[in-house]
């Protein structure tokens, strides 16, 4: 079966009502597709029409009452509003066979919900999508909601990737001026960690869910593999602090080892030279494989250009807005240390230890501005990812 790509579009007002984490939940959870891509979107007035004129053209043969509530409720919702204020739209890239019949599955179709006909909640549409009639003219809806948008086959979506493309290639990776936004509203970097994507899971999903208690936007968001390059610099500060942590617990330990194999007493100063010669060579070990669990690969073992290549192994970064959002994010994420997280944060639900603790979060303006540069924020590979498939299409 031939190789697609396709996508969901989570719709502005799932993501005002912080449903975002439970869609991609189902997203990730429910299928063996590969998770290529993603970026916040805020859509222009004439991109919103050109895509409610798609959904009007490829859906109308079949089903033309709902090709005219999808595109007039694009055209509705997705624009900025009058005051200025931008919507949100988060576009999900995923690639794999029959990728579109299986994401218009796990959606899930449009369908009434009225006491006549309960949804059981199997699909995206039927937990957070709504569809209700007049109770007395059917024909007539009185709200309309689908969460979620995707195109229900391949010929569709290969009509809307290239004009998704070619606004996202231009448009900013971090939304300015958004619904909700206010005047000192503090900016926070987020990386839900590779332990999160080695297999379908819903982890990366319930991880958001759990962040978005905190009321904050997401504002930005793209799939990074970080090179080893960057994961030296993005914790290079690390690297010391394991020396001075870790090097004499191991110097001392190395001295009890010792002591007791051959019931010696052994001076002071052993324990000063173990440190240098056992301890500093076990925190950078340490320190290695920190760096191959966010880049795939040891330092030691790459070559100079190696260690600017993309990395393999695959991270979400995601950029939070709002009052106080270094602290709220914080609190929710836990310590460093899963064994020592409160109950219901996210480390102690979802970490292993202390190096395998699921997620980063930035604890400081500075420490913000300086990841957001690393992991180069305002790039996203999402329009890159497009442009090879359709290459190959060609």
């Amino acid at each position: 079966m031939a190789i697609e790509v396709s996508y969901i579009l989570i719709t502005p007002y799932s993501l005002l009502k912080s449903r975002t984490g439970g869609i991609i939940a189902r997203l990730m959870s429910r299928t063996d597709l590969e998770f290529i891509g993603a970026q916040m979107l805020a859509f222009s007035k004439e991109l919103a029409e050109q895509y409610g004129a798609h959904l009007e053209s490829s859906i109308a043969p079949n089903s033309p009452q709902v090709a005219k509530l999808l595109a007039d409720y694009v055209r509705r919702n997705f624009p900025p509003r009058e005051d200025g204020k931008q919507e949100r739209c988060l576009m999900l890239l995923f690639r794999g066979e029959d990728a579109c019949r299986k994401l218009t599955e796990i959606t899930g179709r449009l369908s009434p919900h009225s006491p006549r006909e309960l949804q059981s909640g199997e699909s995206i549409r039927d937990t957070y999508a709504d569809m209700v009639e007049d109770k007395d003219n059917p024909e007539i809806i009185r709200y309309f909601e689908p969460a979620v948008l995707t195109p229900p086959s391949s010929e569709s979506a290969m009509l809307k990737l290239k004009m998704f493309a070619d606004f996202a290639s231009t448009a900013p990776n971090l939304i300015d001026n958004a619904v909700g936004s206010d005047a000192g509203d503090e900016r926070t970097l987020v990386i839900i960690k590779p332990d999160n994507w080695r297999r379908p899971s819903s982890r990366p999903g319930n991880i958001m869910d759990m962040l978005s208690r905190t009321g904050l936007r997401i504002v930005g968001c793209k799939v990074h593999r970080m090179t080893v390059a960057d994961a030296l610099e993005f914790y290079g500060p690390v690297q010391e602090a394991l020396r001075s942590k870790l090097a004499p617990k191991i110097g001392e330990k190395a001295r009890a080892l010792l002591e007791k194999e051959f019931s010696l007493s052994l001076p002071a100063e052993t324990a000063e030279e173990l440190t240098r010669s056992v301890g500093i060579p076990y925190a950078d070990d340490q320190f290695s494989q920190l760096i191959e669990f966010m880049s795939g690969r040891r330092p030691e073992l790459c070559t100079e250009s190696e260690k600017t290549t993309q990395g393999a192994a695959k991270c979400l970064i995601l950029i939070y807005e709002g009052k106080d959002a270094i602290r709220k994010i914080r609190s929710v994420l836990g310590p460093t240390d899963p064994g020592k997280a409160p109950g219901g944060t996210v480390r102690r639900d979802f970490g292993s230890d202390v190096m395998v603790n699921t997620a980063h979060a930035s604890d400081s303006p500075e420490s913000v501005r300086r990841e957001m540069g690393i992991v180069r924020i305002e790039r996203n590979s999402l329009s890159a990812r497009i442009y090879e498939f359709l290459a190959e299409r060609c």
